[in-house]
């Protein structure tokens, strides 16, 4: 049986944030079609009175078309842990052309209380119901940004998630 530890959204956000640069998985269920992506950038904090877990999808992928249709997310870390082939994997590999999980890098596991799954080998896991989203377009990036992340003009759309559950496995 495994143990659920839930923990306050901030008690191990300096390990998470750390993990974020090496990459986390977001994962999302539109419907019954269920994808996951590597990211390596987001934000935590708190936003009307809300904690909140901000990410960034570019609009050409796969997972963005499923947060367009779903309510939630989930964002789950690999803490202290070696998968450094999978968030490869899943960061290189669009859900448009395989079904990640499939592979047998990672599995999935049912989310405490979205409907996202939160994948299994990791051991922190943020759930995330979407209460807001802002597309970024170029005039509201300056010069230097955009050139340097979106000279070629795949925007990101950026999702707020109230964290709705936190907790280590």
């Amino acid at each position: 049986m495994i143990l659920i530890k839930d923990i306050a959204y901030n008690e191990k956000l300096k390990e998470a944030m750390n993990q974020l640069g090496k990459g986390a998985f977001l994962t999302v269920k539109a419907g019954e079609e269920v994808n996951t992506m590597t990211i390596g950038w987001g934000m935590v904090g708190l936003i009307w009175n809300k904690p909140i877990f901000q990410v960034l999808v570019r609009k050409s992928r796969h997972t963005h078309d499923l947060l367009e249709r779903s309510e939630d997310f989930t964002v789950s870390f690999p803490i202290g842990k070696d998968l450094k082939e999978a968030l490869a994997f899943c960061g290189s590999i669009s859900g448009k052309e395989v079904n990640k999980l499939e592979r047998p890098f990672i599995s999935t596991k049912k989310g405490k209380k979205v409907h996202a799954p939160i994948i299994s080998e990791c051991n922190l896991h943020y759930e995330c119901r979407i209460v807001a989203k802002q597309e970024l377009v170029e005039d509201q990036i300056g010069t230097d940004l955009g050139t340097m992340f979106y000279g070629n003009g795949d925007y990101h759309t950026l999702y707020y998630g109230e964290i709705v559950a936190c907790y280590e496995l």
